[in-house]
């Protein structure tokens, strides 16, 4: 069974149309490319996806169970975690209060609640480890690498254990050593049975952790391709238009 289905999908704004008739299914354990040129709808479907738009016409079934995301909340509820461009962390604040900031773990003495920092630092050192990640818990995020911050990102996710986790340009601006440790991180997501919607522009990356690869043009899907059966070639004939359809 599929842990996420789409049928017929749409969004309009308006009059202008972001996505006509996207059908699509993603199962546990495997990670997707999401690929196109700007405008081509990506942020739009992931958005869908996570809770922040909701289609103009369309259905979303998790596990078989049709759903109806009115706000990010509800989409986390089912399983669905994204980690945005911008990462939205705070760089005044640890590695931990980041992970937990806004789920913060609390202690209670008669009427007095408090935070729970060793609770939060022992969480967190041990989301980290599972990623094989060399963050630490106490460290500053502005003093991090930008693989490190994926690091905290990815391991805010894995709080609710999600089902499936959307990344949306995880390899952007970073540098090659950066670039290796976040595709290490999508590997051990679908090792432990996470499913995995990697949005990106860069061809190597996807080729690189992706079983499939779904290419979307002005708001249609063009291609929904193993990664065995395509080539870079045919993803960006399919992206720039040279190529129609696949």
């Amino acid at each position: 069974m599929s842990l996420l289905q789409l049928d017929n999908i749409t969004k309009s704004f308006g009059a202008i149309h972001a996505l006509s008739g996207i059908s699509l299914s993603i199962r546990p354990g495997e990670a997707v490319g999401l690929m196109g040129d700007n405008g081509a709808g990506k942020s739009t479907l992931m958005r869908i996806i996570a809770g922040n738009f909701h289609p103009t016409s369309g259905t979303i079934r998790i596990d078989g169970k049709e759903k109806q995301f009115s706000k990010p909340i509800d989409a986390r509820r089912s399983g669905i975690e994204i980690v945005y461009q911008d990462l939205a962390l705070c760089d005044n604040l640890t590695a931990a209060a980041n992970v937990f900031l806004g789920r913060e773990l609390k202690k209670k003495i008669g009427p007095i609640r408090y935070l729970d920092h060793r609770a939060m630092y022992e969480k967190s050192a041990e989301l980290f480890r599972e990623l094989k990640s060399e963050t630490r818990p106490r460290d500053l995020v502005r003093q991090m690498s930008g693989g490190q911050r994926q690091a905290v990102a990815i391991a805010r996710t894995r709080l609710s254990d999600p089902k499936l986790v959307l990344m949306d340009e995880p390899t952007a601006a970073i540098s090659v050593r950066q670039v290796a440790e976040v595709l290490a991180l999508i590997h051990r997501l679908k090792a432990t049975g996470h499913a995995v919607v990697l949005v990106s522009h860069r061809m190597p990356d996807v080729f690189d952790v992706c079983d499939r690869v779904i290419v979307l043009r002005r708001g249609t899907m063009v291609a929904d391709r193993p990664i065995a059966e395509t080539s870079p070639e045919e993803v960006t004939g399919l992206i720039t238009g040279a190529i129609e359809r696949a």
